[in-house]
């Protein structure tokens, strides 16, 4: 058996039945997602445990490691990612596998998706404060017009088709935003998306090594950058992109960027973050705009470059759904909702015990591992009734931690539940069905509910 790590973990590990461990190792398990997410041991694990030890094998890429309490309550998950004094985003980061080295902590900790508050709240309320009204009613607006464009290049003016919607749809539009949010050249934002798939995909060969981009399309700012990319190593497998080096060609245009912006300003939100002065009348530092150029490009990415074509996937499975909103277009913005909650796009996130703490009854001691799991959350029979179905007239959906809860509540939700609900608007109004047209394929991760391909056919 794997080596666990506090004498809590061992002991609780060795009191489960061998159904509980192997309903543990297929949570935890990468490759069980390639085939879905295992709800029915989730389920099994919320209703007997709340709480479970799961064990930490050697895994193509992942070292053994210590192991980790998976809280799998909606209220539990809430008050673990709400109290960041006891757990804590800093202490050891944010994913479950452990940075390499303690190098590669001390970098990670550099990130706002890995601090805690104070420097957390500093760095989040300047970049709120560049999300103005203005601000964001100009990007609502740009996401129509992208919207409008992505799908006359899906439908040209055939009466009907097929497309991988995962690639040729909804991985654009949050591309495109995040161009505008970030004020890169549009040219450049498929950099964007090979950036989150080494990031996120990284357990994932289809991923891990992605290379999107052309050259020739973009600027000499990513001409530059691209040079500086990281190549794999003896082994097959790219650098950890949770370090500098494993990300040195985004890091490079990250910088670059920065210094732009800081020097010739425009009127996109990074322009205004560069500009904004905290409490002490300081600035961001460049090094600081980096670190928040890899959060948005990787997490303002992802969670909607899945979300979307998980809501896809959702009414394809569900063609009664597809009907009702195609007659009762009111219905897609609680829709939006129901997607985000069924779908669960990011399905884990690790904190780590700050000191010896009990949840839901289960004792923990400080520098435990702690894995809040979104995806068992948002199927909580006790707060989402029949949590298995796909309801788009649920009461209460938007309930669901699909963006996070707490300190770290994602500050793009707003942004991204437009992005969906156009998205979906635009696509129920100009085509009168579509439907599944091939089989889809899901990421190899256990972080990222992701869609690598998602073949539809639609007609007008």
């Amino acid at each position: 058996m794997t080596q666990l790590g506090s004498a809590t973990i061992e002991s609780a590990y060795a009191r489960l039945d061998e159904e509980d461990r192997e309903a543990t190792r297929l949570a935890h398990d990468p490759g069980t997602y390639q085939r879905g997410v295992p709800y029915a041991e989730l389920a099994r694990l919320r209703a007997r445990h709340g709480v479970v030890p799961v064990a930490e094998p050697a895994l193509p890429g992942w070292p053994e490691g210590s192991g980790y309490w998976l809280v799998l309550r909606h209220e539990d998950v809430e008050r673990v990612v709400k109290d960041a004094a006891t757990f804590s985003s800093w202490l050891g980061g944010t994913q479950i596998r452990d940075p390499g080295s303690e190098p590669d902590l001390a970098f990670v900790r550099r990130m706002m998706l890995n601090m805690d508050p104070p420097e957390h709240s500093r760095l989040r309320r300047m970049l709120a404060k560049s999300f103005t009204p203005r601000a964001v009613a100009r990007l609502e607006e740009q996401v129509r017009t992208h919207v409008t464009g992505i799908v006359d290049r899906m439908l040209g003016d055939a009466a009907s088709g097929t497309c991988d919607f995962a690639k040729d749809v909804a991985a654009d539009l949050p591309l495109l935003t995040l161009a505008d949010v970030l004020g890169v050249p549009a040219q450049d934002r498929w950099l964007l998306f090979d950036w989150s798939n080494r990031v996120i995909g990284w357990q994932d060969p289809d991923y891990a090594t992605s290379a999107s981009f052309d050259p020739a399309s973009g600027t000499d700012m990513a001409r530059e950058a691209l040079a500086l990319r990281p190549s794999p190593g003896p082994d097959g497998l790219m650098p950890d992109p949770r370090s500098r080096e494993g990300m040195l060609d985004l890091y490079t245009y990250a910088h670059a960027l920065g210094e732009l912006k800081r020097a010739d300003p425009g009127d996109d939100v990074m322009s205004m973050l560069m500009a904004q002065r905290d409490d002490s009348g300081g600035s961001v530092t460049v090094e600081e705009f980096e670190n928040l150029f890899w959060l948005f490009a990787v997490a303002g990415n992802e969670t909607l470059r899945n979300g979307i074509p998980g809501g896809m996937q959702s009414l394809l499975w569900h063609p009664d759904t597809q009907q009702a909103l195609r007659q009762d277009p009111s219905l897609i913005g609680p829709a939006v909702e129901e997607m985000l909650r069924w779908w669960t796009p990011v399905m884990t996130f690790r904190r780590t015990a700050t000191r010896d703490v009990t949840v839901a009854g289960v004792p923990m001691a400080r520098g435990d591992k702690v894995v809040v799991s979104f995806a068992s959350a948002n199927r909580d029979p006790a707060l989402f009734a029949s949590p298995d179905t796909f309801d788009v007239r649920r009461e209460g959906a938007r309930a669901h931690l699909a963006f996070g809860h707490g300190p770290h509540f994602c500050l793009g939700a707003h942004l991204a539940r437009v992005q969906v609900r156009v998205m979906f608007t635009e696509l129920l109004t100009r085509t009168s069905w579509i439907e599944a047209a091939g089989e889809p394929a899901w990421l190899r991760s256990n972080f990222q509910r992701g869609v690598k391909r998602l073949p539809i056919a639609w007609r007008r």
